[in-house]
């Protein structure tokens, strides 16, 4: 790797996968991970998608850092060692761990995306390549196809090939998964494979939201947008007249609890109030494509009214 790669950021892919009944064990695990992460020299920011059965079963983080230094640091630091040794009795299999250069968009996976990770059989380096170029031209002709990146091993990190595959939706992604060009495909590989594995990583918002899965995807900044409105008011109004008068005055619970139970309350409302206002805003999130462009706007310019709104009304009440 030159000094210029060296010192762009780099994003770590870890797909783990919890023992039945553990994902409440290891939410809470993760929670004091991402604080430890966060705290390091060199860190941008994170990303956690829980287990979506059954397209997703793994745990999926996303870690940015500035450069591969400082990602290969906290990789070999004491302090990760210490944490994975903590949570082992809960885990199933091996973690995957991978180290993606940017550009990062091909590391978030938007919204829906295969994870193949593939170990060569020594001395067919150059010959898996040369299949890998046939792979990548066959499935960008198939529908839905939205993007693809390939990495090598890198010393020191990882020992595997791993390459992102994302399409639009998870139907579009599973025909070109069944299709009989791709297992054609996969069986020249056999003689230069020692081991290969898939895994299926989706966003985390488009099961809230109408016609979120399954057709034509939703863009994701307006799943954004719409998760801010409903989230904001929930939060404050939760924690104003619950989480501080009751669960922490009246029922002494302390802070890290309460705002547990509050986090608790907030997904469970959601669950409700976003498919029911992504419904409402079913004119911005699909619109005609003849009027696409002038929607956007209008739709964009009415989302921030509704924000202006709401942060004017609870200044009031402060």
């Amino acid at each position: 790797m030159n000094d210029a790669a060296a010192d762009a950021p780099v994003t770590l892919v870890v797909q783990t996968r919890t023992k039945r009944g553990e994902d409440e064990a290891f939410a809470k695990w993760q929670a004091r991970m991402s604080a430890t992460v966060a705290a390091l020299p060199g860190f941008i920011e994170q990303s956690v998608m829980p287990p979506n059965p059954p397209t997703q079963v793994d745990w999926v983080i996303l870690q940015r850092f500035k450069s591969t230094d400082a990602a290969v640091s906290w990789l070999h630091s004491g302090m990760r060692q210490k944490l994975l040794a903590e949570v082992q009795p809960i885990l199933s299999g091996v973690d995957d761990v991978h180290l993606l250069r940017d550009p990062a968009a091909g590391a978030a996976p938007s919204p829906v995306s295969a994870v193949f990770t593939t170990r060569v059989k020594p001395g067919q380096e150059d010959a898996f390549r040369a299949w890998e170029q046939r792979v990548a031209a066959a499935q960008a002709r198939a529908p839905g196809f939205q993007g693809f990146r390939f990495e090598p091993p890198v010393p020191g990190v990882q020992d595997d090939w791993m390459a992102i595959l994302r399409f639009d939706t998870e139907d579009h992604l599973q025909g070109w998964m069944d299709s009989t060009e791709r297992k054609a495909l996969l069986s020249e590989s056999e003689p230069l494979v020692q081991e290969y594995r898939t895994r299926i990583v989706r966003s985390g918002f488009e099961q809230w939201f109408p016609g979120g899965a399954g057709v034509s995807a939703l863009p994701v900044w307006k799943q954004n947008m719409i998760v801010l409105l409903v989230l904001y008011p929930v939060v404050f109004l939760f924690g104003r007249y619950v989480g501080t008068p009751v669960l922490m005055g009246w029922a002494a619970i302390p802070f890290f609890a309460a705002l547990f139970i509050s986090n608790v309350a907030s997904i469970v409302v959601m669950n409700w109030l976003v498919p029911w206002t992504g419904e409402a805003l079913g004119w911005w999130l699909k619109p005609p494509k003849e009027s696409n462009r002038r929607v956007d706007v209008a739709g964009a310019a009415l989302m921030f009214f509704f924000y202006g709104v709401l942060l004017l009304a609870f200044y009031a009440i402060s």
